[in-house]
């Protein structure tokens, strides 16, 4: 199987993860014109399952180092399993909050807001879990992606003042989403043997099978968390099945490319925290809110109207991501 056996090509992979992970919301995005984000979100899961499955059959099943996909997922451990995907689970509920968000706030106040709090819970989490790295100069990259986050929410504050109960709902959720997304990536971490995959310990899952459980955990507990979604949604009427088998399929298509770019991100994640960490990995991955809100502010127009001030905040915002950022990347080498 492919391993990186490098710590430039690890953090080079988390810098891909944060740009896959700030994008794949464009596809929601597109989709939003013509179709509800419940019935996208089938599509995304199903296109991360897919993808799961085809790099752990491809990039999973070459060379010579470590375990080839299918000889290892027939080794894991019930434990290893269980623990992979719960994480799949975990991820799920807090990222059809996060959708939601993104459907009723924008990718500019969603991602920063949600993934900003996950990036710092999940850090102090991940790090405990598996200490690797400078701790001073990680958490003192954390702290300045905070007052980041807390620039943000002043900047979408003077944005959104005024937007009523809905924008306030979505900062809600995104929120909600956060806290609940801190804890997966630990539970997948703990499927997997970081100290070696090479020769992973008996029973310990490789990344690409630790992704392909983790996969399993989110498309299986979609059908409980997103067909409540569909009956009760956030915001909106009802919507059922039926609706989303008569989609296009071109409709159909952004939804499983949304997957795929987020299952990119997530599994070189999961190949990165070998030579960068747990914490590290995790953290340079969750700096996707800079790249969702570039997204949001310049593609999406999201903040078109703002005042000075709150272009100067968004400017600050940026700043402090890119230096906590850095710092992150130093923590590790």
């Amino acid at each position: 199987m492919f391993i990186v056996n490098s710590y430039l090509l690890a953090v080079v992979l988390c810098v891909v993860t944060m740009i896959c992970w700030g994008s794949w919301g464009n596809t929601q995005k597109l989709a939003a014109r013509s179709w509800r984000y419940e019935l996208y979100y089938w599509d995304y899961v199903i296109g991360i399952l897919l993808f799961s499955v085809l790099m752990g059959l491809t990039l999973g099943s070459i060379g010579s180092e470590g375990r080839s996909f299918v000889p290892d997922l027939c080794q894991v451990s019930g434990a290893a399993i269980v623990s992979a995907i719960i994480g799949g689970i975990i991820f799920n509920a807090s990222n059809i909050l996060l959708t939601a968000s993104v459907s009723l706030a924008g990718m500019s106040v969603a991602f920063p807001v949600g993934v900003g709090l996950a990036l710092v819970l999940g850090v102090i989490i991940n790090y405990f879990g598996q200490p690797k790295g400078d701790a001073t100069l990680l958490f003192t990259g954390v702290s300045l992606i905070v007052v980041a986050i807390i620039v943000n929410g002043l900047a979408s504050g003077r944005q959104q003042r005024g937007a009523g109960s809905t924008n306030r709902k979505g900062i809600v959720l995104a929120i909600l989403a956060g806290v609940l997304m801190s804890f997966f990536y630990r539970f997948v971490a703990v499927a997997m043997d970081l100290d070696n995959f090479h020769q992973p310990e008996a029973g310990k899952a490789t990344p690409y099978t630790a992704f392909f459980l983790f996969a399993m955990g989110i498309f299986l507990s979609n059908f409980l968390f997103n067909t409540l979604a569909m009956k009760h949604p956030f915001s909106g009427e009802p919507t059922g099945y039926s609706t989303y088998f008569k989609g296009a399929f071109r409709t159909h298509c952004v939804g499983i490319l949304g997957g795929f770019v987020w299952g990119l991100g997530t599994l070189l994640s999961y190949i990165a925290a070998g030579k960068a960490g747990a914490a590290i990995s995790y953290a340079l991955g969750q700096g996707a809110p800079m790249v969702a809100a570039l997204w949001g502010v310049f593609v999406w127009k999201e903040f078109r109207g703002a005042d000075k001030v709150s272009k100067a905040l968004l400017a600050i915002m940026f700043g402090f991501f890119i230096i906590g950022l850095a710092l992150i990347v130093i923590a590790g080498n």
